[in-house]
């Protein structure tokens, strides 16, 4: 197989079958996250809710912005981003623990 081939297989169109099964994963995990905002979880609330919306986010980032066939260079920044994320997490969930 050829590189030009290679290339047009990585890069071809999500079926809507898949599209339609994305879209029923995510509403399904956004009535998640109403649901659990309802139950009285105390400071598992936020944890719950944070370890949703990565889920949701790894979904988009794989299917709408095709992560997986991007060059290292993009992953790189993309997982760059996501970990100065994870420290601004970690410095609000000490700040908010010494306050609570």
């Amino acid at each position: 197989m050829n590189a030009s081939h290679r290339d047009e297989m990585a890069h071809a169109p999500v079926g809507y079958g898949r599209l339609v099964l994305l879209w029923l994963g995510l509403l399904g995990l956004t009535g998640l996250t109403v649901g659990f905002a309802g139950i009285e979880l105390g400071s598992l609330v936020v944890v719950t809710s944070l370890l949703i919306a990565s889920t949701k986010a790894v979904l988009v980032l794989n299917v709408f912005m095709h992560l997986r066939f991007e060059d290292r260079v993009f992953r790189f920044f993309v997982a760059a981003a996501l970990a100065v994320l994870v420290i601004f997490f970690a410095l609000t969930f000490m700040d908010y623990g010494f306050h609570g």
